[in-house]
């Protein structure tokens, strides 16, 4: 009852969003790659690998999160980061990334293509 009471808040907001989950398990998930290749990572090319694969992981989870193919997403932000770089501007990769809601129709016109590449 004590529990109850004391995350009384919480439980009010979760009745009135039907779009909050109750439990964490989504999350938990997308994070069990990331458990399972932390011992890997470290070998992944470079002394920074296992950096550049946690960086790359969250941008394919994140990518799938909101349901866009990942092969289509990592390409359009690297084309966005390869054209900031070609004509010499500095890239802060997260305004990069954060673009995808504008681009996203753009990336699933990639993903339709792609799919007579695989």
């Amino acid at each position: 009852m004590a529990y109850t009471l004391s995350n009384w808040e919480a439980l009010v907001r979760y009745a009135k969003d039907g779009d909050l989950e109750i439990d964490n398990n989504g999350a938990e998930r997308s994070l069990r790659g990331v458990a399972v290749g932390r011992r890997n990572w470290t070998f992944f090319g470079s002394d920074n690998g296992d950096r550049t694969a946690a960086v790359l992981s969250s941008l394919i989870a994140t990518s799938k999160r909101h349901h866009i193919d990942p092969f289509a997403y990592l390409r359009d932000v690297f084309a966005r980061i390869g054209a900031l770089q070609q004509f010499g501007q500095s890239v802060a990769v997260e305004d990069v990334v954060t673009q995808h809601q504008a681009a996203r129709p753009a990336i699933q016109e990639l993903a339709a293509n792609d799919e007579g590449l695989r």
